[in-house]
C-alpha cells in the first residue's frame, strides 16, 4: 500500500505547547496524556464535541501506561474557528500533520461518529505507515445518507433537519440532542443532567459555521474507498439501540468492507456508550489494544 501524503500535508505542523499550527495557519488543540513513551493511542472526536468527550477512555488508559492524545477538530472546542477547511479531506490532514508532529509511530487510532469517520479518512488519504490499530465507536461510515447504493440510510430530511436546528437555536437544539444521543429517552434509564451539561458546554464552544459546515461532511461523505484501505487490525464497536448513528447502516456494512474487521454489538446501548457505559467500553478497548 502507498502511505506518502499528498503534497500539501507532507510537512508536520508546529507546536507550542497544546497547540498545533497547521500549514494553513488553523491552531489546533490537543491533549497529551499519559508517559510520553507509552503506547500511543489517538482519539477523534464526534460531533459536535470536543477532545473532552474522550476524557474517561484518556485517564483509563493512561493510568495503566499508555500514552493518550486527543484533538478538538478545527472550528470545535478550543481550536481556532477558519472560515474554510470543514471537511473530511481537511479533518484528515490535520491529523496527519499532529501525528507526524507528536513523531507518533505504531498509534492506535480510536474515532467515534463523525471521529470514525475522520479515521476513515486519515488512513484512506495518508495509509498506515504510523497506524497499528483501528477502532471505530458509533461511526459514521461507510456513509450515512440514504443512496441507491445505500438504502439503509437516512434521507436528507434529516441532515436538512439538523441544519436547520443548528441555525435557528442550536444552545435549545444541543440540549434536546443529548436525550436521543445518550439514551435518555428510553423508559426507565436514568439520565445524568451533568452529562446533558457537558454535551452542551462542548457544543456550544465551537463554531457556528464549523458546526453547520461538519453536518455535510458527517452525513454525506463516501468512506467506501477509504475502508478499502485499511490493512490494520480493526474494531467496530456500536451499540444496537444508537438512535443517532443506527447500527444496520453502518457497523453492520463497515465490517463487510474493511477486510478482517470485528464488530461487537452491544445490546440496549446508544450512540453516547463512551459515557453512559464507559467502563464496559473502557474494558473492551483495552483488551483489544492489548491483543
Amino acid at each position: 500500500m502507498d502511505t506518502k501524503l499528498p503534497p500539501s500535508t507532507a510537512h508536520a505542523g508546529k507546536i507550542t505547547g497544546s497547540y498545533l499550527t497547521t500549514r494553513d495557519g488553523t491552531q489546533i488543540y490537543f491533549k497529551d496524556w499519559g508517559p510520553k513513551d507509552g503506547k500511543p493511542i489517538v482519539f477523534s472526536h464526534g460531533w459536535p464535541l470536543t477532545a473532552d468527550a474522550w476524557e474517561d477512555q484518556m485517564l483509563f488508559l493512561s493510568a495503566r501506561g499508555y500514552r493518550t492524545i486527543a484533538h478538538d477538530r478545527r472550528g470545535h472546542g478550543r481550536s481556532s474557528q477558519p472560515w474554510d477547511g470543514h471537511d473530511m479531506d481537511t479533518y484528515a490532514d490535520d491529523l496527519a500533520q499532529l501525528t507526524a508532529a507528536l513523531g507518533l509511530e505504531k498509534a492506535i487510532h480510536v474515532g467515534h461518529s463523525t471521529g470514525g469517520g475522520e479515521v476513515a479518512r486519515y488512513i484512506g488519504r495518508h495509509g498506515t505507515s504510523r497506524v497499528a490499530k483501528a477502532v471505530l465507536i458509533g461511526a459514521v461510515p461507510p456513509i450515512m445518507l440514504k443512496t441507491d447504493w445505500h438504502p439503509n440510510g437516512l434521507p436528507i430530511d434529516v441532515f436538512d433537519g439538523i441544519r436547520a436546528g443548528v441555525l435557528g437555536d442550536r444552545s435549545s437544539f444541543f440540549k434536546e440532542l443529548t436525550l436521543a444521543f445518550y439514551g435518555f429517552n428510553r423508559p426507565g434509564v436514568k439520565v445524568s443532567e451533568g452529562l446533558r451539561d457537558s454535551f452542551w458546554m462542548q457544543g456550544m464552544m465551537g463554531g457556528l459555521k464549523a458546526e453547520y459546515d461538519c453536518i455535510k461532511a458527517f452525513s454525506e461523505t463516501d468512506f467506501r474507498a477509504d475502508l478499502a484501505r485499511f490493512d490494520v487490525p480493526t474494531l467496530v464497536m456500536h451499540g444496537d439501540d444508537d438512535q443517532i448513528v443506527p447500527i444496520d447502516g453502518a457497523a453492520k456494512l463497515t465490517v463487510s468492507l474493511v477486510k478482517g474487521a470485528r464488530l461487537k454489538s452491544y445490546p440496549g446501548f446508544g450512540h453516547g456508550m463512551c459515557s453512559v457505559n464507559k467502563d464496559v467500553i473502557n474494558r473492551d478497548l483495552l483488551a483489544f489494544i492489548q491483543e
